[in-house]
């Protein structure tokens, strides 16, 4: 039999550095490497030399920014998904895109197996494996996290410094962070007790709102179609536009979630999420559909926000319901475009005007003053009775239970 062949998703972390000999000494086979730039910010051309010294016979460097940012991002975006009030799904859309390329590349490279450095207590397991199922069925899956006797980051650690392997991790911050260019993730270590504060100085894409300036910043977010496309009136490609957001979003401490999150294998787990750019669009975005959408579109959307973040931070990218809601978002969108302008101060988003072409407010009917063309005072009288019938009918009818008798009413033009 030929050799095994294994395809690592490599990140030159603790847990991937590592990987690659144990894969190497455990089951006698050539590794190869594939590292996704989903734009983390880091320069990864040395680890071209890192994977090689560690073992590994090749290494794929794949730029997935810009289609992170259009085909995942600006989807999520739209819909307004958010993971219980909080997460703006930062990892959890990154991992469908990943597998998707680690998939092509192992028919590429030969390979039958694919491995992870996720944990078997985590989520980014089952995003990994359910995706590479939606590509290639058949392909092997090894997760080394689930099989060796490696207990905790401090033995990863020890088992580094034995072989010799640098890695980017102290036993004094042994934090598991993920970044990509929409946030950055911190978990582990002091965070595991939700009891423990967060300390400032984990903070690597937003400063804390106790040191944002003590000036409020203004922005200006222009939308096509329910897509980001300028900043303060500067056209920007997708991914310089979200790089800026970042940046202003950043320095005025905006985008920093510290939460107790439900993961999809059944526990608890507290996460520090930076998310400075998201969170600004997101709230451009959602004070734009205010005004351009209608009510029950905008009701009915919110719950299929809720399912779309369920479905994406489960994993299941790649399937018909999450597909078909995205359909059903773009359908809401034909129509939100305009500008939604913001106050940043200390961490707040502030909304502070917005104005589309699609307008659905319409200044006449919702004033307190005269406007008997479009609406009349009076005609809520008549409304109010056929709306609120249900009611009146329940409560007649729990007289009647008492022993009350039902008394007709004579309309009034009868009555003597």
């Amino acid at each position: 039999m030929s050799k095994l062949r294994v395809l690592l998703a490599y990140s030159g972390g603790l847990d991937t550095s590592i990987i690659i000999p144990w894969l190497k000494e455990n089951y006698d086979c050539d590794v190869v490497c594939m590292a996704a730039d989903v734009g983390q910010g880091e320069e990864l051309a040395p680890l071209y030399e890192k994977a090689a010294k560690t073992g590994a016979e090749k290494l794929y460097i794949e730029d997935l920014t810009r289609e992170f940012v259009t085909d995942f991002i600006w989807p999520t975006l739209k819909c307004g998904a958010v993971y219980e009030n909080k997460y703006l799904l930062g990892t959890s859309f990154a991992r469908p895109l990943i597998a998707k390329y680690l998939v092509d590349i192992a028919h590429k490279e030969h390979c039958t197996a694919i491995a992870h450095g996720c944990t078997g207590k985590g989520n980014d397991q089952v995003r990994f494996e359910v995706s590479i199922k939606a590509f290639d069925p058949h392909i092997k899956i090894i997760a080394p996290w689930r099989e060796w006797d490696l207990k905790s980051r401090e033995d990863e650690i020890d088992y580094a410094v034995s072989r010799g392997i640098s890695v980017p991790v102290s036993r004094a911050k042994p934090y598991s962070m993920d970044r990509n260019i929409w946030h950055l993730s911190h978990e582990g270590a002091d965070l595991e007790y939700p009891g423990n504060p967060a300390p400032d100085d984990i903070l690597q894409l937003a400063v804390s709102p106790m040191e944002a300036p003590d000036t409020p910043e203004v922005v200006t977010i222009h939308f096509e179609k329910g897509i980001p496309t300028a900043i303060n009136g500067e056209e920007l490609g997708a991914v310089a536009l979200l790089t800026k957001a970042n940046e202003i979003a950043g320095r005025n401490g905006v985008g920093i979630q510290d939460m107790v999150e439900n993961r999809l294998v059944g526990m608890k787990s507290r996460g520090v999420y930076e998310t400075p750019g998201g969170t600004l669009l997101y709230a451009g975005h959602q004070n734009l559909e205010e005004i351009c959408l209608d009510k029950d579109t905008q009701h009915f959307k919110q719950h299929a926000a809720l399912k779309f973040a369920e479905l994406v931070y489960n994993g299941l990218w790649y399937t018909p319901l999450r597909e078909a809601i995205s359909a059903f978002v773009d359908k809401t969108q034909e129509t939100v475009t305009g500008e939604a302008t913001l106050k940043l101060y200390k961490g707040n988003v502030m909304a502070y005007g917005v104005t589309s072409p699609y307008s659905l407010y319409m200044e006449s009917i919702a004033t307190f003053g005269d406007s008997k063309d479009l609406y009349s005072h009076e005609d809520s009288a008549g409304f109010i009775n056929l709306f609120g019938l249900p009611v009146k009918v329940g409560a007649l009818a729990k007289e009647m239970k008492a022993g009350k008798p039902l008394e007709a009413e004579v309309p009034e033009h009868k009555r003597d």
